[in-house]
């Protein structure tokens, strides 16, 4: 492919002509950078997973919509958008209960998993530094993290008392949708008192598109059902819906809005506050924060319009909802308001969902706790979750009431080897009551022990590490699967227990001054998560009907990673090369029917395989006194075959991708131009539309100063310039809700 050509044709000559002038150089440094991941025991000397850390000037850019979408553009890592909302990571092309999302180290205790509709409770704008884990990070963080962690650091629980007060203050406004968003923070002390204070406003309207929010390939396969029907069944009156549907745009479907996505406005509201008491040998802090969101689930409506348009004869209960819509619509057209329940066709307008989330951290660490440690730290979150889809009428409530605990004691050296073992213990009360309650009520706990450790030697460094999980799910008492295990499983009765092992085995072996390679094997386990066992109903909100498997087995995975890094004086190259074996490899399988007018998604089980590829680099053109010029380039591509016969191919998984971008700083301006391609997916399973290729390019000028004692930047920045139609195949609504148009920010951030 023409693309993999001209990245190597970069990598080539960032790599080649640096290696020439540092290899005449006989005293040159060492120039591999060690990155500190502050949620890593052995990050101190570097660690052998893929990571990226996002930090300062580089996160405060990227502190937008959501943390999928704040992450998506680093090599390897992608967005599973829901509008613009919610967002979450993907991670070489493993996303939902495999991608473990973290606040300071624990848990978001949220129901993101749940759902691609439901949010990630942890906002980028109130961030310090996020970390990135590529690759399985069980041994740390159990089960969920077989593909990858995100972890957001807030500072929410101070360290260390400050020698002064200091604070943080950023706002910024856009075009598209009137985005709004701000946020502030203050940190200080006196004695050995330490204190936080933090807050958060996002606001947004419906956001601008350059097309159509429906795809052409579903508006497609859509006209060529709806004629198939009709010369089925020879029906006048369907004939004459389907005449009642073409728009003046010469456009089938009363589902699809132009120019903007119905129900992607937003508005969220969130805040903290912590004080920590800090001694000698260690701390002891309490944060408490607060969250309060309200937004529209785009594309939602769509399934309800296509079960009334296809005719399907659901139960009772389907009727009097049929019922209730049509009294709203008539009440609606004797008031003449269409602003709050209708949209612009005159359909019934996508629903809201209503989040309030309280959350309490605790964490303590003791320095020289006891013979042979050196550290002990504890974190405690302890988080009372709610939301509401559509109306109190007719909506579905989901609350999750979940804590989860983990311990750190870092060892000195034992027979050579440094490290730490660990506990973490978790337990989740989880339930969702309504008309779209797609899974029952469950109780979840889970409780994992594990060693992580390193080793150096001559010429090189071993890291080692295994972890056991133990994870039990119990339906809670009246709550029963519609389809009952089968004899001998797990699940039988109603609960079911899964024991998990983890181990890895990698080595980091310098280069010479310019090169080092990093070699990690590892073995993990997952166990299924509660929806994947006992989903059994409607779900609007994804156009689907889940279907559970209560037994199902755990997931297990073999991946080998080859990492190659190399920094010379004017230029970086950063190369991950992975392959990971899944056993068991668990997977929503559409099966081509119906029920409720939604596509049916069976949950089943088969052996896959992914392979991919990272690449990024950097090169400094051009430097001056006052300033430089960077160019940076980066590539990433996965493939994931299930072990099938026929079609083998996974959904969502993301398309190749290739960016360029170039950097401009003098003095105090700062310029960037960044354009990136996501290339057509092709690759797709049974049922799944294809996704044509797409354009982004960005542009960001900035000016920064001092103000007194405080520092500025002010900047205008632009997102997707080109007006391209953006559709992520990572999305599970890219057919409905297409990502924003055109959008012109401008803001300022300031610090003292």
């Amino acid at each position: 492919m023409q693309p993999k050509k001209i990245l190597l044709a970069l990598a080539f000559w960032l790599v080649a002509p640096a290696h020439a002038q540092d290899s005449e150089s006989a005293e040159a440094d060492p120039r591999i950078e060690e990155v500190l991941v502050t949620g890593h025991p052995l990050s101190a000397e570097g660690i052998v997973q893929p990571h990226i850390v996002l930090t300062g000037e580089q996160l405060g850019r990227k502190a937008i919509d959501n943390i999928g979408e704040a992450v998506a553009g680093e090599a390897g890592v992608h967005n599973g958008s829901f509008g613009v909302a919610v967002g979450r990571p993907v991670i070489h092309g493993l996303a939902g209960p495999r991608v473990r999302m973290l606040e300071d180290r624990i848990d978001t205790l949220d129901v993101s998993v749940t759902s691609g509709d439901h949010a990630v409770t942890v906002d980028p704008l109130v961030a310090d530094r996020v970390e990135i884990l590529k690759g399985s990070a069980t041994l740390l963080y159990g089960s969920g993290a077989i593909g990858g962690v995100v972890d957001t650091h807030t500072g929410r629980i101070p360290h260390q008392v400050p020698d002064r007060v200091t604070g943080k203050l950023h706002a910024m406004a856009g075009d598209n949708g009137d985005g709004r968003n701000g946020s502030f923070r203050v940190d200080g002390g006196v004695g050995n008192f330490a204190w936080h204070f933090d807050g958060f406003a996002r606001e947004r309207d419906d956001y601008d598109i350059p097309g159509y929010a429906e795809s052409s390939r579903l508006m497609a396969m859509e006209a060529h059902e709806d004629h198939h029907d009709e010369d089925e069944h020879h029906d006048e009156d369907e004939h004459h819906d389907e005449d009642e549907r073409h728009d003046d745009h010469g456009h089938e479907g009363e589902e699809s809005a132009h120019g903007t996505v119905p129900g992607s406005g937003l508005e969220s509201y969130g805040g903290a506050v912590g004080f920590s008491f800090v001694g000698e040998r260690g701390f002891f802090g309490v944060a408490v924060s607060q969250l309060d969101s309200e937004y529209g689930i785009p594309g939602h409506s769509h399934a309800h319009g296509h079960e009334d348009e296809h005719g399907h004869d659901d139960d009772e209960h389907h009727d009097d909802d049929e019922h209730h819509d049509e009294d709203e619509h008539h009440d609606e057209d004797e008031h003449g308001e269409e602003g709050d329940h209708h949209d612009e066709h005159g359909d019934e307008a996508p629903p809201l969902l209503e989040m309030e989330q309280t959350r309490i951290d605790l964490e303590a660490a003791l320095n020289d706790p006891l013979p042979g440690f050196t550290s002990a730290n504890l974190r405690l979150g302890i988080n009372d979750y709610e939301h509401s889809e559509g109306d109190a009428t007719h909506g579905t409530v989901f609350t999750n009431e979940a804590w989860e605990a983990r311990l750190e004691l870092s060892h000195r050296d034992w027979a050579g080897w440094s490290g730490a073992f660990g506990a973490q213990y978790g337990d989740r009360e989880f339930s969702a009551i309504g008309e779209e309650a797609f899974t029952p009520p469950v109780d979840t706990q889970s409780f994992g022990i594990f060693w992580v450790g390193e080793r150096s030697f001559s010429g090189f460094q071993l890291e080692a590490g295994a972890r056991y999980d133990r994870v039990k799910h119990k339906l809670q008492r009246g709550a029963s699967p519609s389809r009952s295990p089968a004899e001998g499983s797990p699940n039988a009765g109603g609960s079911g227990s899964f024991d998990g092992l983890s181990a890895s085995l990698g080595a980091i072996v310098p280069m010479g001054d310019v090169f080092q390679a990093r070699l990690l094997a590892d073995y993990s386990t997952r166990a299924p998560a509660s929806e994947e066992l006992y989903s059994d109903g409607p779900h609007p909100a994804v156009s689907s009907f889940e279907i559970g498997d209560p037994n199902l087995d755990e997931e297990k995975a073999i991946n080998l990673s080859a990492i190659l890094d190399a920094e010379g004086d004017w230029w970086s190259l950063h190369g991950c090369l992975y392959l990971t074996e899944f056993s068991d490899f668990i997977y929503q399988q559409a099966t081509g029917e119906e029920e409720h007018g939604l596509a049916v998604l069976l949950y089943s089980q088969a052996d896959a395989t992914f392979v991919g590829f990272d690449l990024e680099g950097t090169a400094t053109v051009a430097s001056w006194e006052a300033g430089q010029l960077n160019l940076n380039a980066f590539y990433d591509a996965v493939s994931a075959d299930l072990d099938i016969s026929g079609n083998d191919n996974l959904p969502r998984i993301p398309p190749e991708r290739v960016g360029l971008g170039v950097e401009l700083s003098w003095g105090g301006f700062d310029a960037s131009i960044d354009y990136a391609r996501a290339f057509k997916q092709n690759d797709t399973a049974d049922f799944e539309l294809a996704t044509d290729a797409y354009d982004d390019l960005r542009a960001y000028l900035g000016w920064a100063g001092d103000w007194g004692g405080a520092s500025f930047t002010v900047f205008l920045q632009g997102r997707n310039l080109t007006d391209d139609e953006q559709r992520q195949h990572t999305s599970i609504v890219k057919e409905l809700v297409p990502q924003p148009g055109r959008t012109i920010e401008g803001g300022v951030r300031l610090s003292f």
